[in-house]
């Protein structure tokens, strides 16, 4: 396997092209282009819970979902301020 030399203009370049990719997710996000229904493994992975912590969730009514086809559907912004609305202030005077 050669190896190969990284130059410093070549680090500098991988650094603008990260930074122009951030630069778009921060655009799209503010835009509201980000996607506005997840699936089940998207909203685990987001809020890092199991498949039955989110069932219990879907079942006592926390977190709403439209059913379609057999696959079970979250719009982003409920899932938002369901996380808004159990926000904890410990020792906040608000």
């Amino acid at each position: 396997m050669p190896t190969a030399i990284i130059t410093t203009d070549d680090l500098r370049e991988f650094k603008m092209e990260l930074l122009d990719d951030i630069k778009k997710l921060l655009t799209k996000q503010a835009s509201g282009n980000i996607k506005k229904y997840l699936k089940s493994s998207e909203v685990m992975d987001l809020l890092q819970v199991s498949p039955g912590t989110l069932q219990n969730l879907r079942i006592n009514g926390t977190l709403p979902y439209t059913k379609v086809g057999g696959i079970i559907y979250y719009d982003a912004a409920e899932i938002q301020n369901v996380m808004d609305a159990n926000r904890v202030h410990h020792g906040l005077n608000l």
